[in-house]
């Protein structure tokens, strides 16, 4: 079934990228076929050319083996974002953070988070951010430093 994942993620990465089968072959040094032949799932690159295609893709070498958008009904995240699914707001506005959430970003009962949101239309979402790294980002953006001087 990995096989099955890589081929199809392969295939559905370049598309989104709008390369051409050359233009990923000539990326990384391979002939157009061979990339043909992964997509429609005959061959399965090496662990070199799986790198250098999460590389050009700009995914990790896992998602990029791994990932089903079949069973998350995501697409394949970008490295260092994730897609963790979807949740369910209770009455009272709860949801519940999914478990590799939690454990990726070390989460545990009783941390703060800042709420963000967005309300423009095309951007509409809810962001939830550590208030500290919020925080300093902000004073850094703003050109403020420690000790209160501006």
């Amino acid at each position: 079934m990995k096989s099955v994942n890589l081929s199809r993620n392969l295939k559905a990465l370049r598309q989104y990228n709008r390369f051409s089968l050359e233009e990923v072959a000539g990326r990384i040094g391979v002939s157009r076929q061979a990339v043909g032949k992964w997509e429609n799932g005959e061959s399965t690159p090496d662990i070199a050319n799986c790198a250098a295609l999460a590389e050009l893709y700009g995914v990790t070498l896992d998602a990029l083996v791994r990932h089903s958008q079949e069973d998350t009904g995501l697409p394949i995240p970008p490295e260092g974002r994730h897609m963790f699914g979807v949740v369910t707001m209770g009455e009272r506005g709860q949801i519940v953070i999914p478990k590799k959430a939690r454990e990726i970003f070390r989460l545990s009962p009783g941390d703060t988070l800042l709420v963000l949101g967005d309300e423009r239309v095309g951007s509409r979402g809810l962001a939830l951010v550590d208030p500290q790294v919020f925080f300093a980002q902000m004073d850094q953006a703003l050109g403020h430093r420690k000790g209160g001087d501006t």
